[in-house]
């Protein structure tokens, strides 16, 4: 059995930073968080901190900006993993302190969402996707040994509304559903993503690769999402199609972050961008590659909210 990598993830006190860091502590990896100093006094992000450390991982302050520091931390470890959320360019900056320190072993760039080299998205989400698509090309011309993590939906974000604008439960009435509602979409709960993220990181099989995530019980277009929950609440729903210009002139007219989502929804439900080929030459799927993971299927994710 081969050592464990040493961690370190960069944005650990993030959305799904924080179950990384928890998947990998509790995988058994020396685990490392760059934090900033000012996290300790922020009430949520304070307690995250602590149940880290109760994890057994090691807190580090520092953050992007300063080089020595992240250099320092970087030569502790042997996989780096960006979990950063809206400093997608700055990730030059663990480019430049990876590449002085000429350890890592492996570079996980912040990712989670769509795969940004098979993207259709229209602006605002396509600039976003572009930022991503440019710093994969940056650790490629550096020589930085990589993997790209694709974990499509988070199901967190979209299950508990079934992607209703402005809903806070799933409906029980009525249900607007983008396009024609046939694309198909991904939906993985973020414990999950985090598991199978730790798993490819001392993977060969991984090395400079893409891994996508699409369990087959996870993959449903809008309308099998809303033929399931109908079946879930025993109750038909009143369905009203939202045509692609209609979204198109919403994204136009509305601001930020409105604008964002309604773009990256376009590309998912209307586009399809999350079904494209998986090419051996540049990626692989993660729940073939791990098919002892038990993920949490769409259909158990939705019976807490019935």
């Amino acid at each position: 059995m081969a050592e464990k990598s040493r961690i370190l993830v960069i944005g650990g006190t993030g959305y799904i930073g924080k179950f990384v860091v928890e998947a990998s502590a509790k995988a058994g990896h020396p685990t490392f968080a760059l934090v900033r100093e000012t996290t300790a006094s922020d009430p949520v992000k304070g307690q995250l901190v602590e149940k880290f450390k109760s994890l057994g991982v090691t807190v580090v302050h520092g953050d992007l900006h300063d080089h020595e520091s992240l250099v320092k931390v970087i030569k502790q470890v042997d996989v780096v993993i960006s979990t950063v959320g809206f400093q997608i360019p700055d990730q030059t900056k663990i480019i430049a302190a990876i590449k002085e320190a000429g350890n890592v072993k492996r570079f996980l760039p912040s990712e989670f969402g769509n795969d940004v080299d098979h993207s259709q998205a229209v602006d605002p989400a396509k600039s976003t996707f572009a930022d991503k698509a440019q710093i994969r090309r940056a650790v490629e011309a550096e020589g930085i040994p990589y993997t790209y993590f694709s974990s499509n939906c988070f199901a967190g974000y979209f299950l508990p509304t079934l992607v209703q604008p402005g809903a806070t439960a799933p409906p029980r009435d009525k249900v607007i559903i983008l396009g024609d509602g046939n694309p198909k979409a991904i939906f993985n709960k973020e414990e999950d993503i985090a598991t199978y993220t730790i798993r490819a990181v001392d993977d060969p099989r991984t090395l400079n690769k893409t891994v996508v995530l699409r369990p087959p019980q996870n993959i449903y277009s809008f309308n099998e999402l809303v033929t399931l929950w109908e079946k879930k609440i025993g109750k038909s729903l009143h369905k009203i199609y939202v045509p692609e210009e209609k979204i198109l002139k919403d994204i136009q007219e509305s601001v930020i972050p409105i604008n964002i989502f309604l773009s990256i929804n376009h590309s998912i439900f209307v586009k399809g961008d999350q079904t494209f080929e998986i090419d051996p030459s540049f990626g692989v799927e993660a729940s073939e590659l791990y098919p002892d993971v038990k993920y949490t299927t769409v259909e158990e994710y939705l019976d807490q909210f019935v």
